[in-house]
């Protein structure tokens, strides 16, 4: 095992695992592994094409990628799952296709040549050894030339790419000055003009929106909506009755099985039976507490054969009382050796009992461990209801009931969403998952109500009704958004045009003062400042200021407009970065650059091979 990690680790075994193109990570190379050619073809890409199988495969291994690094699975949007990978596969099979047409192949002879370097090939000996080769072919069902294959076409794709992406330039000068960059500061004073101060200046007219409206018109859309009634259920919600005692000591024997503790516990008993057990029973249990032997009390008193041996029945066996087990276990139940019970009524007669030898692990009384068993048992049930009523709520939505209905028979509140929308979805159901279900059009074709949704540690069933589609606005529907869009586009105009006036009176420090506006002072800040918004910090270090001046710059930004004042840049002298430093640096560059210039390249391709999806294939891949 040790050598077959080591194998994957290494540069041929990493090819087995991964695909070494960053674009392309979405993909398993065990998905080409997985035998003949299907015939149901997802996408035609040139002259290669992409399978349902292999597709559908690649699909899943990236969805539990994802899965393993996101706690609520309802998070996953299975659209741009399916987009992504489908993507991924087409990358691929373009650069297979341009990596052949190039001639960039490989030898048999060098791939021999690898295999025979790695461990996990090797004997006992340290030679290549046949039979480790062979047991490897076998344990992935593969032929010698199903795997010198795929070496031959992934390392034909690693040539490629290293021909595309290896040629991105970024030199040291270039990576120096982007460095020095984020070392520069300077002493900054800001002003913000809100938007929303200026609004009441705004005058707009029918002809104003008529021609915002008329230019617009293709971006002024409804959104699909529908009316939502949903159920939603956890275990949380699930309200459970106080819990019985069997329930408690059904949880105390599971906690002993899983210690796997043994009761090595030797006991004796006193038997009596008649009509007068419980009476006699009582009396010598009174001796007892006065220090009468146990065993000479059992010799005369005890009604069973072993009263002869002293009362002695060996190791305690539930198995030997039946049904009057639980009893007696519980009398027992955290003594020790001497102690004595009570008569005990049990279908023999009554019952008192003694521990003469203890041998076996301790384990803590059920008494002492009543308040956590209680609470496991009462958890134990409410997840059994909780399971219970998904079931059954599942079977009524199955069986075409209403959601109403389905409330009411399983006493589950009913909730409502009113105009829930499939983009920009703020609700409380916002999940993928759920927003998927609800515009599923067979689901909004029939009203009805969806099967289980998980979301988060809780279950969702939707039924929408009311749907109304995207489409263009009225000119009257449209006229609110277009009047708030134009007073906040004429107000924002009015803000810059005073702070633009202002600027230019401000050349010194102390024409600040002068204004009509107070400045905020911000101290010295750089680049990666965190008081300034994205646009701000692009302002802040855009233009130098003149010897002993300031130089006082106004632009829109996110909230209105934004008066900013900045004295003289400085750069720090010393860079924190040593050497080495920078060459990382400049090597994550030309790789950030070169994976551009592979995009780039891709959509080269995409015109030299034509692309083209089976939509009917696809859809049906997906579930729809």
């Amino acid at each position: 095992m040790d050598k077959l990690r080591d194998f994957l680790k290494s540069w041929p075994g990493r090819i087995l695992l991964i695909l070494c193109l960053s674009p392309l990570a979405l993909l398993g190379v065990e998905s080409y592994f997985g035998g003949g050619v299907d015939p149901n073809q997802i996408a035609q890409v040139g002259e290669a094409s992409v399978g349902s199988s292999e597709y559908q495969t690649a699909v899943n291994n990236r969805r539990a990628e994802v899965l393993d690094q996101v706690d609520d699975a309802s998070l996953l949007n299975e659209d741009v799952l399916h987009e992504q990978v489908l993507k991924g596969l087409i990358d691929r099979t373009l650069l297979e296709q341009q990596a052949g047409k190039l001639g960039m192949t490989v030898s048999d002879d060098t791939i021999n040549r690898l295999l025979r370097q790695e461990e996990v090939f090797k004997g006992a000996d340290g030679n290549f050894s046949n039979d480790q080769f062979a047991n490897f072919l076998r344990q992935r069902g593969m032929t010698k030339d199903q795997l010198f294959a795929e070496f031959r076409n992934q390392l034909s794709l690693d040539q490629l790419n290293a021909s595309i992406v290896g040629t991105a330039v970024y030199p040291m000068k270039a990576v120096s000055q982007l460095i020095d960059l984020q070392l520069e500061s300077r002493n900054i004073w800001l002003h913000r003009f809100k938007w929303q101060d200026y609004a009441d200046q705004v005058k707009l007219s029918k002809n104003d929106i008529q021609i915002y409206y008329d230019g617009n018109k293709d971006s002024l859309k409804s959104a699909a909506m529908v009316d939502l009634a949903y159920l939603q259920l956890s275990p949380q919600t699930i309200q459970m009755n106080d819990v019985t005692e069997e329930d408690v000591q059904q949880q105390y024997d599971a906690y002993k099985q899983g210690l796997a503790v043994v009761d090595e516990r030797k006991i004796s008993q006193i038997l009596f039976t008649g009509d007068n057990a419980k009476a006699k029973a009582d009396k010598v249990k009174a001796r007892l507490n006065k220090g009468e032997a146990f065993a000479a009390l059992a010799k005369t008193e005890s009604d069973d054969p072993s009263g002869e041996t002293g009362g002695d029945i060996g190791r305690f066996n539930p198995t030997v009382f039946g049904n009057d087990a639980t009893v007696v276990q519980k009398a027992l139940e955290g003594l020790s050796v001497g102690d004595v019970t009570a008569p005990i009524k049990t279908s023999f007669g009554y019952q008192i009992f003694t521990v003469t030898e203890d041998n076996g692990s301790k384990t803590p009384s059920l008494e002492s461990m009543r308040d956590e068993l209680t609470a496991k048992a009462k958890e134990y049930k409410r997840q059994g209801t909780y399971a219970d009523k998904v079931t059954a709520i599942n079977d009524l939505a199955a069986d075409g009931f209403s959601i109403e209905d389905i409330a009411q028979q399983e006493n589950v509140t009913l909730k409502r969403i009113k105009d829930y929308r499939k983009n920009n979805n703020q609700s409380v159901l916002a999940q993928p998952v759920v927003i998927k279900q609800a515009f599923d059009e067979f689901t909004i074709q029939d009203q009805a109500v969806t099967a289980a949704i998980e979301v988060g540690n809780s279950t969702v069933w939707v039924q929408p009704s009311n749907y109304r589609p995207t489409k263009t606005l009225s000119l009257a529907a449209a006229t609110p958004r277009v009047t708030q869009i134009l007073r906040q586009q004429k107000a924002t105009a009015l803000a810059l045009k005073e702070a633009k006036a202002l600027a230019a009176g401000i050349k010194t420090p102390a024409d600040m003062t002068k204004q009509s506006i107070r400045f905020q002072a911000l101290g010295e800040v750089n680049r990666q400042t965190t008081r300034l918004t994205d646009k701000e910090r692009g302002l802040a270090f855009s233009q130098q200021a003149a010897n002993n001046g300031v130089v006082a710059i106004a632009s829109e930004t996110e909230t209105g407009v934004t008066l900013l004042v900045g004295d003289r840049i400085k750069t720090e002298q010393q860079s924190p970065l040593s050497d080495e430093q920078r060459a990382q640096t400049a090597a994550i560059i030309r790789d950030n650059l070169g994976q551009d210039q592979l995009q780039d390249y891709l959509d080269y391709l995409r015109l030299v091979y034509k692309v083209e999806i089976n939509e009917a294939n696809m859809a049906s891949a997906q579930g729809r």
